[in-house]
């Protein structure tokens, strides 16, 4: 399945490989305005992914809605919906219960008042970033699947990163009820290898 493998399922992490945390930020979470079902489910999981990252002293990414007050994305503004992130407030802190490093790397986006943003790669320094630190491999969750997941994802996959999805440790907004579903098919279709933290180790 990988060219990392340690057994049938196993994965050793390694030098090139990066931990992607997606907008584990309040205002999807429960209480927030724009709360991803179950997304509450998942920080205890993707605490583990980071605990194995840490452990190997691999790098950390965690990106973030951090949003104008006037963003277009706004239901106000004539988008889709609530309003959430906006920047410096409550909402767009993250969660607490994620336990973040001291140096993990923040990764803003949707900043540009015109521009939706929900992939990671639309904070135009990131791919920089990777590229300077000499990532070629991407281990992606977070929040929401259908959306900044599945978007982070593409963009990845078309930059020529190798994708592992972190099944256990993501959740769908689902405006549709298949949206979900639909997007981790299309994720891996398009090359994303699925994995569990059961199987780094």
């Amino acid at each position: 399945m990988t060219n990392k493998r340690k057994s049938t399922d196993q994965i050793e992490l390694g030098k090139g490989d990066a931990l992607l945390i997606s907008d584990i930020q309040n205002d999807f979470l429960p209480g927030g305005s724009l709360a991803v079902s179950e997304g509450e489910q998942i920080i205890p999981v993707l605490n583990g992914y980071i605990d194995q990252f840490s452990h190997c002293q691999l790098p950390v990414f965690a990106t973030r809605d951090w949003h104008p007050a006037k963003h277009c994305s706004f239901i106000r503004q004539g988008g889709p919906w609530p309003e959430h992130c906006i920047a410096g407030s409550k909402g767009a802190e993250f969660s607490a219960d994620l336990h973040l490093p001291a140096s993990a790397y923040i990764i803003s986006k949707g900043t540009d008042v015109e521009r939706e943003g929900y992939s990671s790669f639309s904070n135009r320094t990131f791919k920089q970033q990777l590229d300077n630190a000499g990532i070629r491999h991407l281990f992606i969750g977070g929040l929401a699947t259908d959306y900044c997941v599945l978007n982070t994802v593409r963009d990845a996959l078309n930059y020529h990163f190798k994708v592992f999805l972190l099944i256990d440790a993501i959740r769908a907004v689902n405006v549709r009820r298949q949206d979900g579903e639909n997007a981790i098919n299309e994720m891996i279709e398009k090359g994303a290898i699925p994995i569990t933290l059961a199987m780094i180790g």
